[in-house]
């Protein structure tokens, strides 16, 4: 850090001594990539930015619709049909001028997506669907970045650290995603649920360039807002896991 006025912004995580002003100052020169800026991509994407983590990829094609408001705190009314990542970019340089903000309107899909993880220390998939979330494994692993999982479905909601330290990838949990059509139910959710998770996977993201503390890694972590009940299920890596199997 340069300045007081850094020493202000960050002073209570500066207190921490698993922080301090190295420790904030390895989150300056870190950096981590958002996949979706919705649900989950909002909390994330704030509380990394607000903690000073120094570059942020946001990537997103989609744009603000009036139904997104309910969850997506990144939004106001006013954004409404303009694009997500733009729009969410802009309100995190709000929030943190001194935080690189690096915008991606388009799907997360193609030949470079490995080449665009690598250019990350971490990847957090904030996507809704499971053809980009095996896809962000498979780029993952073969980036060698950790991947900070999260996804939620009306009242619940998981999250988990992949491919780290030796561990698991996402295909170990899942090995093929489900058949069938999207049913209605599925997209049904309330807000905050969206919330609690996406702040979890911006904790373990901030664990992980810290290098502190016990990440997710080779753990499921379950949440009930219904039961106001956490759970978390052990995670093996699949020694038959077609992408990790032989890392």
């Amino acid at each position: 850090m340069s300045s007081d006025k850094d020493s202000g912004r960050y002073s209570r995580q500066l207190l921490l001594r698993e922080v301090g002003r190295e420790g904030q100052e390895r989150l300056r020169r870190a950096s981590a990539l958002v996949i979706g800026a919705g649900g989950l991509g909002s909390p994330a994407l704030l509380y990394l930015a607000a903690a000073g983590v120094g570059r942020i990829g946001v990537v997103d094609d989609d744009v603000v619709d009036v139904s997104n408001l309910n969850r997506q705190i990144l939004y106001e009314t006013a954004d409404v049909g303009r694009s997500k990542a733009r729009a969410a970019a802009e309100r995190l340089r709000r929030l943190n001028p001194q935080v690189n903000v690096e915008v991606y309107e388009r799907r997360f899909a193609g030949d470079d997506v490995v080449e665009l993880v690598a250019g990350y220390d971490v990847l957090l998939d904030a996507s809704d669907n499971f053809e980009t979330r095996f896809l962000a494994n498979r780029a993952a692993v073969a980036a060698g970045r950790p991947l900070v999982h999260g996804s939620v479905r009306q009242f619940e909601g998981q999250a988990a650290v992949f491919n780290h330290a030796g561990g698991p990838c996402y295909q170990c949990l899942f090995r093929a995603p489900p058949g069938g059509p999207v049913e209605e139910a599925d997209r049904a959710i309330i807000g905050a649920v969206a919330g609690v998770i996406g702040a979890i996977m911006a904790g373990e993201a901030l664990k992980l360039l810290l290098g502190v503390g016990e990440p997710l890694a080779g753990r499921l972590l379950l949440y009930d807002a219904l039961e106001s009940s956490f759970r978390i299920l052990k995670v093996e890596k699949d020694p038959e896991c077609p992408v990790c199997g032989r890392v």
